[in-house]
C-alpha cells in the first residue's frame, strides 16, 4: 500500500511541474510589453540590437517553437539565462534559495510550537474563558495581513522600542521581525486545527474509558489523543510550506531581505521571464515533494488510512 502511494505520487510529480510550467509560460507571455525592449529602448539602442537580444533569448520566435525550446531546456535541467542580468537563472535562485528557506523553516517552527499548544490549551479547557481568548487570537491572526503585520512590527520594535532592526541580514536579530509577521497567519489557523482535532479525538469512547480508568491526563494526551489528532495535523503543514514560500514575497519586499520570494517579484515587474518561471517551478517542486511527505506521514501515523 505505501508502495503504491509512492509511485502514484511519482508518476503524478511530472505531470504537476509540467502543468505549472505550461501555466507559468502562458500568464508570462500574456504581460503586457516586451522584456528586451524596455531594457535597451530606454538604453538607447539600436533596433540592430533589440533585434539581436531578442534572437538570443528566443523571443522572436512564434510562442509555440517558444514553448517547445522552454520544454527541452527543462527536460535538461536548463532554466536559462536571466534576460536582465544574463546570468544564469540556477545560480541566481541558488544563490537567493538559503535566505528564504531560513525564513520559511524558522517561520514554520514557530507556528507549529505556538500554534501547536495554544491549540492543544484551547482543546483541554473548551468553553471556558481561556478557550475563548486562545480563539479569539487565531482569528485576528488570520484576518491580519503579513504586509500590514509586518509595517506594525517595524513600528513597534524597531522605530518605537529600538529592539530590533527594521530590516536586512546579517544576524538572528534580522530574522525575529520576518519570522514573527510570516508564522502569525499560520499560527492561528494551525491553533484552530489542533483544537478540533484534539476535541474530536477526545470524545472518542476509547479515550473517555482511559480517563475513567484514571490515566494521568499527561499520559492520556501523549499515548491515545495527540498522535491520533496528528494526522489532518501533519496534512496542514505540508501544505503550509507552500503557503510560506509564497508568503516571502511579500515579507522579504517589506523587511529589505535576499530571497526567492523578492526575486520573483523582481522578476515579474521586470518581465523576465527565464527568471520568473525557475523561481515558480522551484516553488511548486518544493510545494508537491512536501505535500507528499506529509501524506506519508499521515499514512503512517494513522492506522485507518492504511486500513481504508
Amino acid at each position: 500500500m505505501l508502495s503504491g502511494l509512492i509511485l502514484r505520487r511519482l508518476v503524478l510529480l511530472p505531470l504537476s511541474l509540467l502543468g505549472v510550467a505550461t501555466a507559468v509560460f502562458v500568464v508570462m507571455r500574456l504581460l503586457p510589453g516586451d522584456p528586451v525592449e524596455a531594457m535597451l529602448v530606454e538604453a538607447g539602442a539600436s533596433p540592430a540590437v533589440v533585434a539581436e537580444w531578442r534572437d538570443r533569448y528566443g523571443i522572436a520566435e512564434p510562442l509555440p517553437e517558444q514553448y517547445a525550446l522552454y520544454l527541452a531546456a527543462l527536460a535538461h535541467g536548463d532554466l536559462g539565462r536571466s534576460i536582465i542580468t544574463g546570468r544564469s537563472v540556477l545560480r541566481m535562485i541558488a544563490e537567493q534559495a538559503p535566505s528564504t528557506l531560513e525564513l520559511a523553516a524558522s517561520s514554520l517552527l514557530l507556528s507549529t510550537l505556538v500554534g501547536g499548544g495554544l491549540g492543544v490549551i484551547s482543546a483541554q479547557r473548551a468553553g471556558t474563558r481561556l478557550d475563548g481568548w486562545v480563539r479569539l487570537l487565531a482569528v485576528a491572526s488570520v484576518s491580519l495581513p503579513t504586509y500590514w503585520t509586518g509595517i506594525l512590527a517595524i513600528l513597534l520594535f524597531s522605530a518605537g522600542l529600538h529592539w530590533l532592526p527594521a530590516g536586512g541580514q546579517g544576524s538572528w536579530r534580522h530574522l525575529v521581525l520576518p519570522t514573527l509577521t510570516l508564522g502569525l497567519a499560520s499560527t492561528g489557523v494551525l491553533a484552530r486545527l489542533v483544537r478540533a482535532s484534539v476535541l474530536e479525538v477526545m470524545g472518542q469512547p476509547y479515550v473517555q474509558l482511559a480517563r475513567a480508568k484514571g490515566l494521568p491526563q499527561r499520559l492520556l494526551l501523549g499515548r491515545h489523543v495527540l498522535r491520533a489528532s496528528a494526522s489532518p495535523i501533519v496534512t496542514f503543514l505540508g501544505l503550509q510550506v507552500g503557503f510560506l514560500l509564497a508568503g516571502t514575497a511579500v515579507t522579504e519586499t517589506v523587511f529589505s531581505r535576499r530571497g526567492l520570494g523578492r526575486l520573483l517579484v523582481e522578476a515579474v515587474v521586470s518581465k523576465d521571464y527565464p527568471l520568473a518561471q525557475g523561481c515558480i517551478l522551484l516553488a511548486a517542486l518544493t510545494y508537491t515533494l512536501a505535500n507528499t511527505g506529509s501524506d506519508l506521514a499521515a499514512y503512517w501515523l494513522d492506522p485507518r488510512l492504511r486500513e481504508s
